[in-house]
């Protein structure tokens, strides 16, 4: 094997356990409950948000210079720190960090200890977050690299097994748009909107590696994404067959983690259901530092370090300390607005960098951004279960409306109408 393809595997290992988060693998099973039969058509739909556009984004930021603001700011600087803020805010301290938190009682502490107290145990759990995040240490680096092969060969058998001897069959249970569900399930792994933040450590990586040249780095970033994909592939389309399988089996008001741990008791007994739950929570743990570390530097480098990022860390653990008492449920709930409002702008601002050298008037940008804008916003409103005008009827009958896609439609009309202003007044 020569020098590349090796630093294709092991850059594409490193985007494996960039985007297989334990937080993540309650929505798999899930949604292939909701499906049932349908699960194939679901788990396409999460291919594309939870899997494709996460590596997509690698490679449109390494295409334009490997960070946020080469990909937004072709809209405007200030509309990208916005746009930075809100993914740093939403992969932080409001949504994924608490979601880790509460993941981790959920799945690796109550099912041992049923009496155990939510509120101290998120302040054990992010007071250790706390600890490790001001204390840089080669352990949680250690712990990551023990802890990702444990879950992954654990989850595996989990699969393998539930395919060989299922625990039920799936059956139709009439889910409408089920691809639809899937693509919108995707946001919930938030991979997309970690994928422009965390290009530049894959930039990074190959250019000590050696390839300084952008042509070789999107290669080489492509190649390596393949990899990831087809990793994140076998264990989300596993995890959603299983779920497929459980839709006869368990209550449909089961909770998703419940749920999981539901599947692998079955599976693998109440052994099996203890080991993946504590696999689950300590990778949650290596996720939450991660991420809490990704926060302080973040906002300690936009304010030009008048928020120092001891302040900024103390901070984002106690907010989620408490908002991970909320619940998994609670969380994923209240994130569903801010996911369908920002996701569709990021996946523009990800396919148009990727073509960026077919389009040669970057007003299209700003069109499509906007325009896309505009129906999120309305269906983030509906999510939150407000109807104004009945502007959501109307919306619902744009093209691939019923696919996910009613946003594209006045993506692709902005971009035209911006370009045609740009080119008319110039």
């Amino acid at each position: 094997m020569n020098k590349q393809s090796k630093d294709i595997i092991v850059v594409g290992f490193a985007l494996f356990a960039m985007f297989f988060g334990a937080g993540n693998l309650i929505f798999p099973p899930a949604l292939g409950m909701q499906t049932g039969t349908s699960w194939v058509t679901g788990f396409l739909g999460f291919l594309l948000t939870g899997i494709g556009m996460p590596v997509l984004g690698i490679i449109a930021a390494s295409k334009s210079g490997g960070s946020l603001s080469d990909l937004a700011d072709k809209i405007s600087p200030t509309f990208s720190k916005i746009l930075g803020t809100i993914i740093v805010l939403a992969i932080g301290p409001l949504l994924a960090i608490p979601r880790t938190g509460a993941t981790t009682f959920e799945m690796g502490i109550r099912p041992l200890f049923p009496q155990a107290s939510p509120v101290l145990i998120s302040i054990i759990f992010f007071g250790i977050t706390l600890y490790l995040v001001m204390n840089p240490s080669s352990i949680v680096d250690n712990i990551g690299k023990i802890l990702t092969p444990v879950l992954l060969i654990s989850l595996l058998i989990i699969i393998v097994k539930g395919i060989i001897n299922p625990i039920g069959v799936p059956v139709d249970i009439g889910t409408p748009n089920a691809f639809s569900k899937g693509f919108t399930e995707g946001y919930q792994t938030m991979d997309a909107l970690g994928s422009v933040i965390l290009a530049g450590i894959v930039i990074n990586s190959l250019i000590q590696k050696g390839y300084t040249d952008i042509k070789d780095q999107v290669k080489l970033s492509t190649y390596a994404g393949l990899v990831a994909a087809s990793g994140l592939a076998i264990i989300y389309g596993g995890l959603m067959y299983l779920g497929a399988t459980s839709n006869t089996v368990f209550s449909s008001d089961i909770t998703k983690t419940q749920l999981t741990i539901s599947i692998t008791e079955r599976i693998l007994g109440n052994t099996g259901k203890i080991i993946i739950g504590l696999a689950v929570s300590l990778a949650c743990l290596t996720t939450s530092i991660g991420l809490t570390a990704t926060c302080g530097q973040y906002f300690s480098k936009l304010s030009q370090g008048k928020l120092s990022y001891k302040s900024i860390v103390i901070g984002v653990a106690t907010f989620s300390s408490v908002v991970s008492n909320f619940g998994v449920e609670t969380i994923v709930k209240v994130a569903v607005p801010l996911l369908v409002t920002v996701y569709p702008i990021v996946i523009i601002l990800i396919v148009m960098n990727i073509f960026d050298d077919y389009i040669p008037n970057k007003a299209a940008y700003t069109g499509a951004v906007y325009g896309a804008l505009c129906v999120s916003l309305f269906d983030a409103l509906s999510a939150m279960g407000m109807q104004i005008l009945n502007i959501n009827s109307i919306i619902s009958k744009l093209p691939l409306a019923s696919s996910g896609f009613a946003w594209l439609t006045p993506a692709i009309l902005g971009s035209i109408i911006a370009m045609a202003t740009m080119k008319k007044t110039a």
